[in-house]
């Protein structure tokens, strides 16, 4: 991956290639703390492939063109994963940047999967439902002819754009393309609905993981918290963009973790309410209006790109690549920036902050959540056992035995009010957000020990790098490469 250069990126912009310069830019600085055999660093650097595929849909009696892309960034692992985002902006070099973030996710959180990503450059609100089925069919059809989908080569999941829905009919375009391999059909995609093969929380997985990140950020003594504290009760924490990914955080750590959501930011404008806003009474009305504008829990700000400027304890931009830059870097008035998008900081505006005192908890980490979860279903699909089914009710009868033991002991009845969750076997939502609330504390340990044993790296981003490389690294040189 050759370096680009950077071009200006001015507010409310975005840029594909600014945003492949800065994953260029992290990957030159980690491997600066790294020794590496000559010509491995390139080799780990560069992206593998990418594919263009150009087809034809007749829609509304005409002949429609479509340019779509799939880029494999590393295949040391393998199959390769990644999702598949539809964006009316996409283009070939911000496919690039985002699969070799996958593989490094990928890597750094210990799931067994090389890094993919692909796009389809269409605005899907253009289009009525059944024509992006056809859409998505034919895409589905061009992936399939060049091997570029399938349970154990290369496997989509949502993004930006689609959602469960395309999942389904890429899964059962597939299974038509492939009628010898229905058995594991299943496992070509991930993000799937529950009733086509999907696994509980998977939707929110990605948020929910923003969640655990901050937790084991703060819960870390070795970390400076947040202003002295370990959690996140009563802190005011701006959310930029409100998607899935967005919506999911600022839910969980208002209603959960007890912060304050004070600011919510999309592209129209932001809302604000220093009390805190009510996110799921949000989220109904942009569900019910098509914006967050005009909520009335809130006071709206319509055109007004400076919500993520405001002061605040933490702030989650969730929505897209490129949101901080060195344009508005020295506005940024957080104390701790939680990266939930993709590379949502460039590399100069990085520098920046950090010289500043801001702390940043990486998109390596912080949004890993959907890719571990991904792999949760992956192996459901390819196991074909749902989870918790060979083990809860000797679960629930080994709670229960220890409940009626502790009576007998103390001659008191067990407390009514944790009864229930305590006998409880646990459902697969239960064992999902347990699995990944333990892939997000150890990969935090991970980060937070590698700083430790390596003080020069002195920051999470760079360790991050650093772990992420170091593996991927090693898995080249078992193979012989």
């Amino acid at each position: 991956m050759n370096a680009i250069p950077q071009r200006d990126v001015h507010p409310g912009q975005t840029s594909s290639a600014g945003f492949l310069d800065s994953v260029d830019q992290n990957f030159r600085h980690a491997m600066t703390f790294l020794d590496l055999p000559e010509g491995l660093s390139d080799r780990i650097m560069q992206c593998n492939s990418t594919y263009t595929v150009r087809f034809g849909v007749r829609l509304r009696g005409r002949m429609f063109s479509f340019i779509g892309w799939r880029s494999v960034h590393s295949e040391h692992c393998e199959p390769v994963k990644g999702g598949i985002r539809y964006a009316s902006n996409a283009d070939a070099e911000e496919v690039e940047a985002l699969a070799a973030l996958m593989t490094l996710k990928c890597s750094l959180v210990d799931v067994p999967f090389g890094g993919s990503k692909g796009a389809l450059k269409i605005d899907p609100r253009e289009w009525t439902p059944q024509e992006l089925e056809r859409i998505t069919r034919r895409f589905t059809q061009e992936l399939n002819k060049r091997g570029l989908i399938g349970p154990g080569v290369n496997v989509p999941a949502p993004d930006i754009g689609t959602g469960e829905r395309e999942m389904a009919w890429m899964m059962d375009e597939f299974r038509r393309a492939n009628p010898t391999d229905v058995i594991n059909a299943r496992g070509c995609v991930t993000g799937k609905p529950l009733s086509k093969g999907g696994i509980a929380g998977r939707t929110e997985a990605t948020g929910r993981g923003v969640q655990f990140a901050i937790q084991s950020y703060l819960r870390d003594p070795r970390t400076a918290g947040l202003n002295g504290k370990r959690d996140l009760k009563g802190a005011a924490v701006i959310v930029q963009g409100f998607g899935n990914v967005g919506y999911h955080a600022a839910k969980f750590v208002s209603e959960e973790d007890g912060a304050r959501v004070t600011i919510v930011a999309e592209r129209d404008g932001y809302v604000t309410n220093a009390d805190g806003i009510a996110v799921e009474a949000l989220k109904q009305h942009q569900i019910k209006t098509g914006s967050i504008l005009g909520f009335e829990g809130a006071t709206s700000f319509p055109g007004d790109m400076s919500g993520i400027e405001q002061p605040c304890d933490v702030l989650i931009p969730a929505a897209m690549e490129n949101a901080i830059h060195a344009g508005n870097a020295v506005r940024i008035k957080a104390h701790l920036v939680v990266e939930a998008a993709n590379g949502p900081v460039t590399f100069d505006a990085d520098k920046v902050l950090r010289t500043r005192g801001v702390t940043i908890l990486p998109d390596l980490y912080v949004n890993a959540g959907g890719v571990v979860v991904s792999y949760f279903e992956w192996v459901k699909n390819l196991t074909h056992i749902p989870f918790g089914l060979m083990e809860r009710r000797r679960r629930e009868r080994r709670n229960q035995t220890i409940a009626t033991t502790l009576e007998r002991m103390t001659g008191k009845e067990f407390p009514a009010d944790i009864r229930d969750e305590f006998l409880e076997g646990g459902a697969e939502i239960d064992l999902v957000r347990s699995g990944l609330e333990d892939v997000m504390r150890s990969t935090w340990i991970r980060i937070a020990d590698l700083i430790e044993q390596q003080p020069e790296l002195s920051d999470y981003r760079t360790a991050a790098y650093v772990a992420s490389i170091r593996q991927i690294a090693d898995a080249y040189e078992a193979i012989g490469i």
